[in-house]
C-alpha cells in the first residue's frame, strides 16, 4: 500500500490515493471506536443504494487505523462552484437534490440523531439553564427516521466526468429528522462566510421539499449547540452565537 500521493490533510487524518483506492489514515490518538463506527456507517449506507465509495478494508498502517475505499475520480461540488461562480445557484440546486435523495432513504441500524445531539449538548460549556432549554427543544421536535448525512457540504460531493455524483464522508451519519441535517448544511455555508449561498440553499431546499423555512430554523440553535463542541475557537464562537437566537422572523 503506497502513501505517496496526498489528496487532503484534515484535522486528525490524512487522505492518500493509491491507484484506484483512497486510504484515510487517522492519527494515533484517534478513537478506535470512532474509526470503526465510521466504517460501519459507510457499509450500512452502501446497502441503501446511494452512490458512495465502497469500503474495501479497515486496517492498521504504522500503528495507525486506516479506512480504505474506492477512489472516485472527479471534482468536488465546492471546486466547481469556485471555478464557475456564474452557475453557483445551479450547483446549489444539485446539492439540494442530492440531499433530498439521501433523506428519502432509511437505515434502521444507524445511530439516532436525537441521541447523538443530546450527548453533544450535554458536553457543551453552556450553563445549565441553556442546556436544559436545548434538551427540551430537542425532545419536542418531531421524531423521524430518515438518513441524515451530518456533514452535507459541497466539498463532500464528487462529480465524475460522466456526471455521476458520489457522496463522501459518512462519519457523522445518523437516522432522524431531515430538517436538522438541512440546518447543519446551512450553518456550514455560514461558517465559510457565505450567508448568501446559505440563504439560496435554504430557500431552494424548502421549496423543493415543501418544508416550512421556520421549521428548519427551529433546529438552528440545537444543531449549532451540538456542533460547538468541536472545531476551532472561531467556529465555536460563531456557533455559540446561534444558540442565543431564540426567535426567527
Amino acid at each position: 500500500m503506497k502513501l505517496d500521493t496526498v489528496i487532503a490533510v484534515r484535522k486528525n487524518k490524512t487522505l492518500y490515493r493509491d491507484g484506484d483506492r483512497c486510504i484515510k489514515v487517522f492519527d494515533k490518538a484517534y478513537s478506535k471506536a470512532d474509526v470503526l463506527n465510521e466504517a460501519l456507517n459507510q457499509a450500512r449506507i452502501e446497502e441503501t443504494g446511494l452512490l458512495i465509495p465502497k469500503i474495501l478494508e479497515v486496517t492498521m498502517i504504522d500503528g495507525k487505523w486506516a479506512i480504505v475505499t474506492e477512489f472516485i475520480e472527479g471534482k468536488t461540488l465546492a471546486a466547481l462552484m469556485a471555478e464557475d461562480p456564474e452557475n453557483k445557484n445551479a450547483y446549489i440546486e444539485k446539492l439540494v437534490e442530492l440531499q433530498m435523495r439521501v433523506h428519502a432513504k432509511t437505515c434502521p441500524l444507524l445511530n439516532k440523531l436525537k441521541d447523538k445531539m443530546n450527548r453533544k449538548i450535554s458536553a457543551t460549556s453552556f450553563d445549565a439553564t441553556t442546556r436544559y432549554e436545548l434538551h427540551t427543544r430537542l425532545e419536542g421536535m418531531p421524531k423521524h427516521t430518515k438518513v441524515c448525512h451530518g456533514d452535507f457540504d459541497p466539498s463532500n460531493i464528487i462529480i465524475t466526468a460522466d456526471g455521476n455524483a458520489y457522496i463522501l464522508d459518512w462519519a457523522h451519519a445518523t437516522q432522524g429528522n431531515a430538517s436538522a441535517d438541512v440546518a447543519r448544511t446551512y450553518l456550514l455555508f455560514c461558517l465559510r462566510s457565505d450567508r448568501e449561498g446559505g440563504d439560496t440553499y435554504l430557500d431552494l431546499f424548502c421549496k423543493k421539499s415543501d418544508t416550512a423555512k421556520q421549521y428548519v430554523q427551529k433546529w438552528m440553535p440545537i444543531v449549532a449547540a451540538s456542533q460547538s463542541v468541536k472545531g476551532n475557537e472561531d467556529e465555536r464562537e460563531f456557533l455559540s452565537s446561534w444558540v442565543n437566537v431564540v426567535d426567527y422572523e
